[in-house]
């Protein structure tokens, strides 16, 4: 079996985690560009942990303005096998009331500015997104927060917007009535991209406001959701303390392909394919395009 290497992306209000105190920064140079920051690196208990705050330090970087195909690049360089993407979201429903956290199984992409592929012209490659969520990965995030007596909801629906800006009232109301659970700006492409990269993918999504579709709570401002971050925060660097402690030494076959999702992706005759575009993918396919 291949070592685990457990990858945590911090979102909005979580830049750091306590348990990387000690750990070593590392800059990484990807064929896409600059990721949003150094990558941390530490090994905790026999388990290698991987940080990237994905907003940077001092949240200088809009969802829009990420490189999210270097951060993926970036975290496959490093070893990751298992990715815990950590995102602030608001909710369209009165059962997620801010405090929430839930972990997200199915995602609606709405961005329209963002590279959402590591594939195109001179390699065409199609992979599966019907279930975009590595089922092992989010039950053990499921038992870690039960461990830290943590309340989690178990399946819900993320809407990625492009944002900047917050949804208009139409558009919160049209996403509520669709039955979406969850808004946010950052988790597509990057879901899309870490299946691309064969890397098993789990959010924790952690509500922060109603959207602006609430009777009583119709105008999101970020003093609001700067109130509500500081106190999720805690609880999620609880809840991956208690990942880290528990989470499988070695990785778990993914039970639905992840981490095989290239074996039958191609559809670009060999002869056909870009040799300078294989170049830029040897992180990211080296397994199926034969490169170490």
């Amino acid at each position: 079996m291949t070592q685990a290497v457990l990858g945590i992306i911090g979102g909005s209000g979580i830049y750091d985690l306590p348990a990387l105190e000690n750990a070593r920064e590392q800059r990484v140079d990807t064929p896409w560009g600059e990721p949003s920051g150094p990558l941390r690196r530490i090994e905790i208990a026999g388990l290698p942990v991987v940080f990237l705050s994905r907003h940077d330090r001092g949240h200088r970087l809009s969802p829009s303005d990420i490189n999210y195909r270097a951060n993926i690049d970036a975290l496959k360089r490093a070893g990751v096998t298992d990715l815990v993407s950590l995102s602030a979201c608001g909710s369209f429903q009165e059962e997620l009331p801010p405090g929430t956290f839930v972990l997200v199984d199915q995602f609606v992409d709405r961005t329209h500015k963002r590279e959402s592929s590591f594939f195109g012209k001179g390699l065409v490659a199609h992979v599966s997104m019907a279930h975009p969520v590595s089922p092992r990965l989010r039950l053990h995030l499921a038992e870690a927060a039960m461990a830290e007596d943590i309340g989690v909801v178990r399946a819900g629906t993320y809407v990625c917007i492009e944002g900047p800006q917050f949804s208009t009232l139409a558009e919160s109301l049209t996403y509520k009535s669709l039955g979406y659970s969850v808004i946010g700006m950052t988790n597509m492409p990057e879901a899309k991209l870490a299946r691309e990269a064969e890397i098993c993918y789990a959010t924790l999504a952690m509500v922060t406001d109603f959207d602006c579709w609430h009777p009583d709570h119709d105008a999101v401002t970020v003093a609001d959701v700067i109130k509500v971050l500081s106190a999720n925060a805690e609880k999620a660097k609880r809840l991956v303390a208690r990942l880290v402690r528990e989470f499988p030494r070695q990785h778990e076959p993914c039970p639905i392909g992840s981490d095989r999702a290239l074996d039958n992706a191609f559809i670009t005759a060999p002869e056909a394919r870009d040799p300078e575009l294989i170049k830029k993918l040897e992180a990211v396919a080296g397994r199926v395009l034969g490169k170490p």
